[in-house]
């Protein structure tokens, strides 16, 4: 992993009216390195996702990129800088196929015409470069399975060549095999030198995946942990906050006496 993150958030602040859902989050995300942002509901995972991808701009805080401080007012802002969300309803259209849907926005044209031969190819490219096994690129998606269109949407999410890819609960609602698929594809991702943040209340995948787990409790950081030296305990603790009690603060407040 490079030293310095290609993204890191300082401080993030967030209210919406009087409820206030970030109260100085702090997150580091490295090339070639995945974290996993968990956390219970309510704990303001999607609301940080959602500043990363521009759709809540921050109140207060700083969002760096490869160590300068940068502005995410809008989706267009973060995914000019690099950042590939891919939100649990996947926004794939059934009707259309596998090339339509990876290039729907972004369609390569030449004289003015869809250039669905070279469209065609860098889809094939693309899938094949992911180890992805999709039939053919030309069926519905409608008739893909939901781990083959999760991979799809993820897919698709490269066409721009990112550098971050978000991944909001991306094996939420499908079967074991089909989660190994995904679970595959993430790694791949690494491989290629992405940073991948993912969202997921599954430990299993979790500390299959990731390198590092952050966790966010009542929209504020309640610890980053190395996965390889992490117990499943430890971080289900956090998420809880078990750590966090009447007698955890007392021997804090010792500690700090003590100094």
């Amino acid at each position: 992993m490079s030293q310095t993150p290609v993204l890191a958030l300082r401080g993030i602040f967030k209210r919406f009216g009087a409820v206030q859902v970030l109260s100085g989050v702090d997150l580091e995300v490295h090339a070639g390195e995945v974290v996993a942002l968990v956390g219970d509901n309510g704990a303001g995972k999607s609301t940080l996702v959602k500043t990363i991808a521009g759709v809540h701009p921050i109140d207060e805080g700083v969002i760096e990129w490869e160590g300068e401080p940068v502005e995410i007012n809008r989706p267009h802002d973060s995914q000019n800088l690099g950042v590939a969300t891919v939100y649990q309803d996947l926004a794939l259209c059934d009707n259309l196929d596998v090339v339509a849907n990876l290039f729907l926005g972004r369609e390569i044209k030449k004289g003015g015409v869809l250039d669905e031969v070279a469209m065609e190819k860098r889809a094939k490219d693309l899938l094949s470069t992911l180890s992805i096994r999709i039939p053919s690129v030309r069926i519905p998606v409608a008739a893909l399975s939901g781990g083959q269109r999760q991979v799809v949407a993820i897919a698709r999410a490269l066409v721009g060549n990112p550098k971050i890819v978000i991944l909001d609960e991306p094996t939420a609602a499908l079967g074991v095999e089909q989660t190994a698929q995904v679970l595959d594809l993430v790694e791949r991702l690494r491989e290629q030198g992405l940073g991948v943040i993912l969202i997921s209340h599954n430990m299993a995948d979790v500390k299959a995946v990731a390198d590092t787990v952050a966790v966010l409790r009542l929209g504020r950081n309640n610890g980053t942990f190395p996965v390889a030296t992490t117990t499943h305990e430890e971080i289900i603790a956090a998420i809880t906050g078990a750590t966090d009690n009447a007698v955890t603060r007392r021997q804090a407040r010792n500690a700090e006496v003590a100094k």
